[in-house]
């Protein structure tokens, strides 16, 4: 029964019978668990099992297009000394360099008639 592709086991579920966790016969119808390598095939974190993570920077360029690693002059790479994320200094920032503040109002939401006619 061990050579049987079993699917996988949901979580939030119970079991009962053969499948419950405490059973007898649970190790002659569940298949063991792969075993890991002794030694990583790489010295990457992905490899070594961490979870993997994105800069800031990286997910702006993803998302939005917007390269904050490159320099758009010259194409050399920049580096990221600070992120102001005081909403007040943010303020006095925008205000000194004569931009607005607030964001634009939102436009009013458009009628969309289902059952139209044309």
């Amino acid at each position: 029964m061990r050579d049987r592709n079993l699917a996988p086991l949901l979580v939030n579920g119970r079991f009962h019978g053969v499948r419950a966790p405490n059973a007898k016969l649970r190790s002659e119808i569940i298949p063991n668990p792969p075993e890991q390598a002794t030694e990583p095939a790489c010295d990457h974190a992905q490899a070594q099992g961490a979870p993997a993570r994105m800069s800031w920077a990286r997910l702006l360029k993803r998302v939005f297009d917007i390269d904050i690693e490159h320099c758009p002059n010259c194409g050399g790479s920049l580096k990221i000394i600070a992120a102001i994320e005081d909403p007040p200094v943010i303020v006095k920032i925008l205000a000194h360099l004569g931009l607005p503040t607030r964001a634009p109002p939102r436009a009013p939401a458009q009628r969309f008639d289902l059952f139209q006619t044309t």
